[in-house]
């Protein structure tokens, strides 16, 4: 498929020009958007000059970038330059494009003169990582004129004016309210984090991009030590390259008028954050694993947010316990048998799985996804029972691969601890079938 931006250099003067908003256009002054959740990630539709793609929402990031085009044969955009971007990963910042005057649209939520950032590095693409096709991320812009309520349970984002009706006698009667900061147009919130030895208190970004409950920076705090239990993994992608670090468990901190008990601790490598601006005083990141369990309300203008715990709140904090990371590669046809019975009821059968009845069989063909294992932790359970970066995967404990989902796969890997994992994966043409034990390690 042809993929292609139409950028459009324009050397013109801005004086004059509308600061960049988010404005409500309709009459209720309050906007709906469903959204998807996937590991915790929110992705809502975002339509850019005409052209409706899909964006991760997150409160990390203070520009709107754009970094996959997938499925979309050409996006419009104007008055572009050039310049350089960084962030977290181990490599040194990225080509990137600035394009002003853009109009973008969040169902009745828009913006007229909106910036994106183009990021050319095809390698920051992380559609492979979630399952679905993802074309750029959205943060501070979205956020900072209007009050954010972010329903985890309901997967429906309301975007408010400050003037909206009850909205503020809601929050004082339903909400717990704390204290933000917004710095570098990105919220910060003061957190006591408790390591066995001291309760600390401890400033960190709320981070809705990050898919893990607390990040803390070793290299910015003497106070917060490194557990002796813990592993060395693989964090993500950021913009910069591939994010390493040690994940852990400390005693407990509070957030949100609730204390959570044994929570999982990631602690990111120095080299994955030498191209991070950081505010004074900062010294990690609280992210979705923990926002999640709440339905949570941003007031940017006022300094404030606002929680109410959700049906989630009291879940354990659980890990990765197979040591491998699953990613998207791909869809393939895949034949499959549909039989009409009379009673009017459809069975649907594999070429493995055919029924002995041939009567009124039709076949078909539908696309499914392939997925292939993109790292393995050394060390791990995985790894001790011989699974290799770049094996194909075609069974989890007997379900085929292909009636999977990426949730559905991370979910299982953190099930239980001594939960028995059989995979049936391809390499070289080859087929093997892999035995090991899910472990709780930390």
């Amino acid at each position: 498929m042809r993929l292609k931006l139409l950028l459009f250099f324009l050397f013109l003067s801005f004086n004059g020009f509308s600061q960049s908003e988010f404005q409500i256009n309709n009459l209720k002054n309050k906007v709906v958007i469903p959204f998807k959740l996937i590991n915790n990630l929110i992705f809502i539709p975002v339509t850019i000059n005409g052209e409706e793609l899909t964006f991760l929402l997150d409160t990390g990031v203070e520009q709107t970038i754009l970094f996959s085009l997938d499925d979309k044969d050409e996006v419009k955009l104007f008055e572009v330059e050039k310049l350089k971007l960084r962030g977290l990963g181990s490599k040194d910042a990225i080509d990137s494009y600035k394009s002003s005057g853009n109009k973008v649209e969040i169902k009745d939520l828009v913006d007229y003169k909106h910036e994106i950032y183009v990021v050319l590095d095809q390698e920051f693409n992380f559609s492979s990582h979630v399952g679905i096709p993802v074309n750029g991320i959205i943060g501070s812009y979205f956020f900072r004129n209007h009050i954010v309520e972010i329903n985890y349970d309901k997967r429906k984002i309301i975007v408010y004016n400050h003037d909206y009706k009850n909205i503020n006698s809601r929050l004082k009667k339903s909400f717990t309210k704390d204290s933000i900061t917004i710095e570098d147009k990105k919220p910060y919130c003061i957190l006591s984090i408790n390591s066995g030895e001291q309760t600390v208190p401890s400033k960190l970004l709320i981070d809705t991009g990050n898919s893990d409950a607390v990040w803390v920076f070793l290299n910015r705090t003497d106070k917060i030590k490194l557990p002796e239990k813990n592993i060395q993994d693989y964090l993500g992608r950021g913009f910069s390259g591939n994010v390493y670090g040690k994940r852990a468990r400390l005693n407990s901190f509070e957030f949100g008028n609730k204390t959570f008990k044994n929570p999982l601790i990631t602690f990111p490598d120095s080299t994955s954050l030498k191209s991070v601006n950081f505010v004074p005083n900062r010294v990690g990141s609280l992210g979705s694993e923990v926002i999640s369990r709440f339905t949570i309300v941003f007031d940017y203008l006022n300094n404030a947010v606002y929680t109410k715990p959700s049906k989630r709140i009291d879940e354990p904090f659980h890990f990765n316990m197979s040591g491998i990371e699953v990613e998207h590669a791909g869809l393939e046809w895949v034949k499959e048998t549909m039989d009409e019975r009379s009673t009017g009821g459809i069975k649907i059968y594999t070429d493995n799985n055919l029924d002995k009845y041939q009567s009124n069989l039709k076949i078909h063909f539908t696309l499914k996804p392939i997925f292939k294992i993109a790292s393995v932790r050394i060390g791990s359970e995985a790894e001790k029972a011989g699974l290799k970066v770049g094996d194909r995967i075609l069974r989890i404990n007997s379900q085929m691969g292909h009636w999977l989902s990426i949730e559905m796969i991370n979910e299982l890997f953190k099930s239980e601890d001594r939960k028995p994992i059989e995979i049936e994966v391809e390499r070289g043409g080859k087929i093997f079938k892999i035995k090991f034990q899910l472990k709780n390690i930390i």
